[in-house]
């Protein structure tokens, strides 16, 4: 079971319909992915809720004036079945850099470009655009 894609796709579809929280089932690994995209402008905020046995991740979601999403695109790239990773020097831009590359390298989950600048390598998670 893919944690982070049911979260994408929690995200995907709260926003589909305008919600404005999504809430999905806590983990270190969802939390700071969910923190990065809160970073990088693409959602307004998140929290950890709920009880010490039953944790949740609260995550307020972004829109424009005109109410569309901040979030045009989130695509899911390494899966459990098929694991992509990529070496600093081959993390390209996304979306001619209008997007952003989600990387879970050994310094934690950070952004392509911040990969880059660091000269670590990892599991390329996301595109977000």
């Amino acid at each position: 079971m893919d944690t982070l894609a049911d979260m994408l796709t929690s995200i995907r579809n709260a926003q589909a319909v305008n919600k404005e929280m999504v809430k999905v089932p806590f983990s270190n690994k969802k939390f700071y992915l969910a923190k990065v995209m809160e970073q990088e402008g693409f959602i307004k905020s998140v929290e950890k809720k709920g009880t010490q046995q039953k944790p949740a991740l609260v995550i307020a979601l972004k829109y424009t004036e005109t109410e569309k999403p901040a979030i045009g695109k989130l695509k899911r790239i390494s899966t459990p079945g098929q694991r992509i990773y990529v070496r600093y020097q081959d993390i390209k831009p996304v979306r001619g850099g209008h997007g952003k590359a989600i990387i879970s390298t050994p310094k934690g989950i950070m952004t392509g470009e911040s990969a880059k600048k660091q000269k670590v390598g990892g599991e390329y998670i996301a595109q977000i655009w």
